[in-house]
């Protein structure tokens, strides 16, 4: 239990939110999107534009990937992370802005990339926490 407990203070509560949602996306969630949906119902959102049946399931492994990265990168604390999450994190909040301002809500798309700033600035200024490649 101490050695969970020092793996997750390495990092800061929002941090942990990340690291929670990307284990959530890479171990529950992907694998249902991928396997068990049908390729009707599947939809994948890149940079604001939705993709639906097969395209949405093409790309579908792309997004595993990234989760499966962000809960590596998160739980280890690797370098490599920066700027790279903050990264992703911009492309989310300019993807929320164009997908609100698309569907008619410019004043939406505004708070809501505001929303996603948040965490996109504060994982660009962590940047001193993504130093210990801890094995």
């Amino acid at each position: 239990m101490t050695d969970l407990r020092t793996a997750l203070s390495r990092r800061p509560w929002w941090m942990q939110l990340l690291l929670g949602f990307c284990l959530f996306m890479t171990l529950v969630y992907m694998p249902f999107d991928l396997f068990l949906k049908p390729v009707a119902e599947d939809q994948e959102v890149w940079f604001g534009f939705m993709l639906t049946g097969w395209a949405a399931k093409a790309t579908e492994p792309l997004h595993w990937a990234i989760y499966a990265a962000g809960a590596v990168g998160f739980w280890k604390m690797r370098s490599w992370m920066w700027p790279w999450a903050a990264v992703y994190a911009l492309q989310v909040a300019i993807g929320m802005a164009v997908w609100n301002a698309r569907q008619g809500s410019l004043v939406a798309g505004v708070v809501s990339f505001a929303v996603f700033l948040v965490p996109t600035i504060a994982l660009y200024r962590a940047r001193g926490r993504f130093v210990a490649d801890v094995r």
